[in-house]
């Protein structure tokens, strides 16, 4: 729909990729969409085929149980994942592995990322908290040590694969007076005692990932569990990562965009009122018009991005602009979509409806879009 457009940093290998991405999407994922919604997960088995054709951590080198290849390769599985609606949650377990790849102490990374890659470990991050959301300063969970082990205590909420998890990335205190360099990231196996799932939360949208609560009763973990082996480094690591999802949740935003206006073409060429086709009618057109423009603005943007990232150039303030920006362009396009499928459009049983709905946390996760523009602001 973009006339035959194609993003500078592809090559024929990451078509190929791209390719073998888009037939497991259309053979695990599309046909259990609707279950999962339903169930408010997705099914393990399609995790483990996931991490059988390398494509949880695809950019993770081969020694730690990755594909050895880039971050286009993975930008290609959310592409392909996204457009059908249902990113799996991959994208979490993704994140959580590339800070243990870049903070962990080797035997971190030789226990944790074979794991993962392969699908048996489904990961999540504990950051928010009924009191703290994107003020990550303000965590009031707190991990004391004793001896050779850490006790941690503390609630989280809103947390993305909290209901599958096999571990979770926990954003504790280690040290109250310390401020940013009294937080810590502690690697939590969710079968340790005093650790407890709370219940799966109902959401506007996103049914097909699950988000609930996390308690942290006397938890008790070795010091290994420590991400790094060293205390007070938590806020670091996580914002020198946070870029990178934020840019994520950009790049995902154009994918959604671009499928919704590819179901609108399509109901409009089909859908007939007053005896005329929609997209017959001038007002339609120009609304798609306006729509194409602003996607395929998007689409150069987000590339822009991806190629930073790629060359591993991509700074903070480019991030949060791509954050902020596309997820409301996202937002700007789903809403126009949906109001050319008249009161189908307000039907769930129609995917346009769903894509509305999943739409609307992205200027919200992953530091909310005011913050996106305070961290721009505060560049100028």
């Amino acid at each position: 729909m973009l006339d035959n457009y194609r993003s500078p940093w592809m090559t024929e290998e990451l078509d190929q990729f791209s390719d073998q991405v888009k037939r497991f999407a259309k053979e695990y994922v599309e046909p259990n969409v609707l279950k999962w919604r339903e169930q408010k997960f997705a099914d393990r088995k399609a995790w483990l085929k996931a991490g059988e054709l390398g494509l949880i951590l695809p950019s993770v080198p081969e020694e730690y149980g990755g594909s050895g290849g880039h971050v286009g390769h993975y930008i290609c599985v959310m592409q392909q994942l996204n457009h059908l609606g249902s990113g799996l949650g991959l994208g979490l377990s993704y994140i959580v592995a590339h800070y243990i790849l870049d903070s962990g102490t080797e035997a971190q990374k030789q226990h944790w990322l074979p794991k993962i890659a392969s699908g048996e470990v489904i990961c999540a991050v504990a950051m928010t908290e009924p009191g703290a959301g994107s003020d990550l300063q303000s965590v009031r969970t707190r991990a004391v040590k004793q001896g050779n082990k850490y006790i941690i205590n503390g609630a989280k909420t809103f947390i993305s694969n909290g209901q599958t998890c096999d571990m979770v990335l926990v954003v504790a205190k280690t040290d109250l007076a310390a401020g940013a360099k009294g937080v810590s990231l502690f690697m939590v196996d969710t079968r340790t005692p005093g650790f407890r799932r709370g219940q799966c939360l109902e959401k506007i949208g996103m049914h097909a990932q699950d988000t609930s609560e996390m308690f942290f009763d006397d938890v008790e973990v070795s010091e290994e569990c420590l991400l790094g082996g060293v205390e007070g480094r938590g806020f670091y690591t996580l914002m020198s990562q946070l870029a990178y999802e934020r840019a994520q949740i950009g790049v995902n935003a154009v994918t959604i965009m671009q499928h919704a206006f590819e179901l609108t073409v399509e109901y409009t060429k089909d859908r007939k009122v007053f005896d005329k086709r929609v997209i017959d009618f001038q007002n339609s057109r120009f609304v798609l018009a306006d729509l194409k423009a602003t996607i395929l603005a998007a689409r150069t943007f987000a590339d822009h991005i991806i190629q930073k990232w790629i060359d591993g150039s991509l700074d903070t303030v480019t991030a949060s602009m791509g954050k902020f920006w596309l997820t409301e362009r996202q937002c700007e396009v789903v809403d126009k979509c949906l109001q050319l499928f008249g009161g189908y459009g307000y039907m769930n049983e129609y995917p346009i409806a769903r894509l509305y709905a999943d739409s609307r946390i992205a200027r919200i996760y992953g530091g909310s879009n005011e913050i996106q523009r305070e961290v721009v602001g505060r560049s100028l």
